[in-house]
C-alpha cells in the first residue's frame, strides 16, 4: 500500500505545481495580492507531497519490498543498510524523484525565506519554478514511475551496481543535484526579471545567495565524485574527461562566471543582460546534462542508460525551457539600461575577462563532449573518441591566463584602476613565484615546460591572494592590534573570496603534480615479486580470500620499504559480487602530503574471485595529489563563508523608481 500512497502523492504534487504555474503569474499581472501569495502555499504543498513520495520509496528500499520493480532492480536483502538507502537514488527513477524533491525544496525555500523580495517578482519566480516542476513531474509519472509493481515478486533483488556501493558515491548524487537544481531557482529569477522587464542591484543581491548555494554544492559534488573515482575505480586517476564528468563541469564553469557577474550587477549596476544570459545558460547546461545522462546516448558507470524514447521527452523539455527563455531574452534584453560605465583597466574589466575566459572554456568542453555524439549520429554509428589529449591541449592553456587575472583582479578598484601601481605592489609576489618555480625545477629536474608554467601561475595566485588579504588588514603596515581588529571586522564574504582563490591555487598544485610527475607500473605478479617505484621497494607477499556482506574478495598484501626501512603494508582487493556477477577494484593507498603510493589488483573481467589466472598489479606514485582534496575543501569552505555573510540575507538595496521597459508585462515593483 505504501508505494501506491507515494504514487498518489506525486499526482497531488503535480496538481499543486499546475496551480502554482498559473495563479501567481496571473496575480502578478493583475496586481492581485491574494493570488500572488498563493505561490507560498502551493510551493509548500509541492514539497510536502513530494517528500511523502520520496519517503515511500525509501521505505520500500529499507524493508526490501521486492514487489516494487525499482527495488528489485537496484537492491538486495544482503546489501548493507547504507547502500539500501543510497539505492533509493541509485536508479533512473529514484534519482529523478530526488531531483524533483530538491526542486520543490528550493521553491519552498524562496517562498519562506524570500521575505525581502517584492511580491510580484517572487510570484513570477515561483511560477517559473513550477513550470520546471510540471515538466519533471509529468516526465516521472508518464515515463519513469518509481513505484511500478512487479508480479510475481522475486525472492530477492538484482543488487545495486557494485561500483556505486560506496560511501563517497552515496553522497555524490545528492550534492550534484542540489547544485544542478539550485541553478533552476536562479534561472527562474532571471526569467521572472525578463517578464517584469527589470534587472537592478536589488535583483542581483537576491539572486547571489541562491547562486552561491548551488555553486558550492556542485563544487562539493564534483570533488567527491573525483575522490570516489580515484580510490574506487582502480585506475589511479581523478579525472578522465568522461562525458558524464563533463556535463557536471560545464554548469560549474558557467556558474562560476555567473557568481562573479552578479557581483558586478549588484555593486556597479552593470553586466545586466550578461548576468541574465549566464543564469539561463547555466541551468540550460544542467538540463543538457540530464538529457545526455538519461537519454541512452551514453553508457557510463554513473550514467542512466535507459530507453532512448525517454530522452525525447527530456529533449522536448530542453527545447521549451532553453528555446523559450532565450527567445524571451532576445525580446527583453535590448530594453535594459546598460548600467555603470567603466574604464578598460578596472575591476569590472577584470571580472569581464574572467567571464569571457570561463565562457570560452565551457564552449571547449561542450564541443569536446557533444562532437563525438553528433559525429556518430551523422555517420550512422561510426564512433569517434575525444579524450584527455584534446581537453588538456585546448582547456589548460586558456585557463592559465584566468589564474593570472585572478591574482590581479582583487587589487583593482571599481570603475577606474591604476594598473602600473597594482603591478608595482605585486612585484614581490612575482619574484617569489619565479624563485619558487626555479626551486621546483631544481628539485624535480624533469617534465614539460607547461608543467613548470602551471606551477608558476599557481604559486602566483596563492601568494597574490595572501598579499591581498594582508593588505586589507594592513599586516606589517600597522600595529598588530590594529591588524587584528581589521581582520576581525572583515566581512565573511572577503574571507570566502580569499579561501576560494587560495583553494584553487592549492588544488592546482595537486592537478599539476599528479599529472606531470606521476610514476606508474603495471605488471603481472606472483608472491615474492618486487617492484621499485619513486624510491619505494614494494614486495607482493601473496593473496588471501575474504568475505564481505554481499561479496567475496581476493586481498593482496604488499610490503613497502624505503632505504631498507619498513614503511607500511598495503591491502588492495579485487571483489566479486555474485548477485550482480561483476568485479570491482578496491585500491590501497598510502597517503602523505608529498604524494600517494597507490596500488590496485585486478583479474581478467571474466574471472571470479578466487579463480586462477594471471593477476595484474597496478602501482603508482601520485605526487601532491592530496592537494586536490585540500583545495576542494577550501573552495567549499570559501563558499560557506560567503554564504554566511549577513549582507547576503538582509539589507538588500531598496528598489527605486522602476525603469521603463517595453511591453505590457512591466509591473511597478513594490
Amino acid at each position: 500500500m505504501t508505494p501506491e500512497i507515494g504514487h498518489f502523492a506525486l499526482a497531488l504534487a503535480l496538481a499543486m505545481a499546475l496551480v502554482q504555474s498559473l495563479l501567481p503569474m496571473l496575480g502578478a499581472a493583475r496586481g492581485n495580492l491574494l493570488w500572488m501569495q498563493s505561490a507560498k502555499w502551493s510551493a509548500l504543498g509541492q514539497v510536502f507531497f513530494t517528500a511523502i513520495a520520496f519517503l515511500a520509496l525509501l521505505q520500500a528500499f529499507v524493508t526490501s519490498d521486492f514487489t516494487v520493480k525499482n527495488v528489485v532492480e537496484n537492491s538486495h536483502s544482503l546489501k548493507p543498510m547504507l547502500f539500501k538507502i543510497a539505492g533509493t537514488w541509485g536508479s533512473h527513477e529514484g534519482s529523478l524523484l530526488l531531483w524533483v524533491l530538491i526542486l520543490t525544496v528550493f521553491g519552498a525555500a524562496v517562498s519562506v525565506f524570500g521575505t525581502n523580495i517584492p511580491e510580484q517578482l517572487k510570484a513570477r519566480t515561483l511560477s517559473v519554478q513550477a513550470w520546471i516542476s510540471v515538466g519533471f513531474f509529468t516526465f516521472m509519472l508518464f515515463t519513469s514511475n518509481p513505484f511500478d509493481r512487479v508480479f510475481p515478486p522475486p525472492l530477492d533483488g538484482e543488487d545495486l551496481n557494485p561500483l556505486l556501493q560506496d560511501v563517497g558515491l552515496a553522497m555524490h548524487p545528492p550534492l550534484l543535484y542540489i547544485g544542478y537544481v539550485g541553478f533552476s531557482i536562479v534561472f527562474s529569477f532571471a526569467v521572472a526579471a525578463l517578464i517584469e522587464g527589470r534587472v537592478d542591484a536589488a535583483w542581483a543581491r537576491w539572486v547571489r545567495p541562491w547562486t552561491l548555494a548551488a555553486w558550492l554544492s556542485l563544487t562539493a559534488g564534483i570533488a567527491l565524485g573525483s575522490w570516489w573515482a580515484y580510490y574506487e575505480l582502480g585506475w589511479g586517476g581523478w579525472w578522465f574527461w568522461d562525458p558524464v564528468e563533463n556535463v557536471s563541469f560545464m554548469p560549474w564553469l558557467l556558474g562560476t562566471a555567473l557568481l562573479h557577474s552578479a557581483i558586478v550587477t549588484e555593486k556597479r549596476d552593470a553586466f545586466k543582460s550578461w548576468t541574465i544570459l549566464l543564469a539561463i545558460l547555466t541551468f540550460s547546461l544542467s538540463l543538457l546534462g540530464t538529457f545526455i545522462v538519461r537519454s541512452g546516448l551514453l553508457t557510463s558507470v554513473h550514467a542512466f542508460a535507459v530507453d532512448p524514447e525517454r530522452g525525447l521527452y527530456i529533449l522536448g523539455l530542453l527545447a521549451v525551457s532553453i528555446g523559450g527563455s532565450l527567445a524571451l531574452f532576445a525580446w527583453r534584453a535590448p530594453t535594459m539600461e546598460p548600467g555603470g560605465i567603466f574604464k578598460p583597466i578596472s575591476r569590472e574589466a577584470g571580472l569581464l575577462i574572467n567571464n569571457l575566459i570561463l565562457a570560452t572554456a565551457t564552449g571547449i568542453v561542450l564541443f569536446g563532449t557533444l562532437y563525438p555524439l553528433f559525429y556518430e549520429a551523422l555517420t550512422g554509428g561510426q564512433k569517434l573518441s575525444v579524450g584527455p589529449p584534446f581537453f588538456d591541449a585546448a582547456f589548460i592553456p586558456i585557463m592559465l591566463p584566468l589564474v593570472v587575472v585572478m591574482g590581479i583582479g582583487p587589487f583593482l578598484s571599481w570603475k577606474r584602476a591604476d594598473l602600473p601601481g597594482v603591478l608595482q605592489r605585486l612585484r614581490f609576489v612575482a619574484v617569489l613565484a619565479v624563485l619558487a618555480t626555479l626551486l621546483v625545477w631544481y628539485v624535480v629536474r624533469g617534465g614539460p615546460v607547461l608543467g613548470y608554467l602551471s606551477i608558476l601561475v599557481a604559486i602566483w595566485l596563492f601568494a597574490a591572494t595572501l598579499k591581498e588579504w594582508a593588505t586589507r588588514i594592513k599586516l606589517f603596515d600597522a600595529p598588530f592590534t590594529e591588524s587584528r581588529r581589521r581582520a576581525r571586522n572583515l566581512p565573511r564574504a572577503v574571507y570566502g573570496m580569499s579561501l576560494a582563490h587560495a583553494g584553487l591555487a592549492v588544488a592546482m598544485f595537486g592537478f599539476i603534480g599528479s599529472s606531470v610527475w606521476k610514476s606508474e607500473q603495471i605488471i603481472f605478479v606472483e608472491p615474492g615479486r618486487q617492484i621499485e617505484i619513486a624510491g619505494f621497494d614494494v614486495t607482493f607477499e601473496g593473496l588471501e580470500r575474504v568475505r564481505g556482506p554481499n561479496y567475496v574478495a581476493d586481498r593482496g598484501t604488499l610490503t613497502v620499504m624505503r632505504d631498507g626501512q619498513f614503511i607500511t603494508e598495503l591491502y588492495p582487493e579485487n571483489r566479486y559480487y555474485p548477485v550482480a556477477e561483476s568485479n570491482t577494484t578496491e585500491s590501497a593507498i598510502r597517503s602523505t602530503l608529498a604524494g600517494d603510493l597507490y596500488a590496485s589488483i585486478a583479474r581478467p573481467a571474466s574471472a571470479e574471485a578466487g579463480a586462477g589466472g594471471a593477476l595484474t598489479l597496478r602501482i603508482l606514485y601520485e605526487p601532491l595529489v592530496n592537494f586536490i582534496w585540500i583545495g576542494s575543501v577550501m573552495l567549499v569552505l570559501g563558499g560557506l563563508f560567503s554564504l554566511s555573510d549577513r549582507r547576503l540575507r538582509v539589507g538588500a538595496p531598496t528598489r527605486g523608481t522602476p525603469q521603463r521597459a517595453a511591453g505590457p508585462a512591466r509591473v511597478p515593483a513594490e
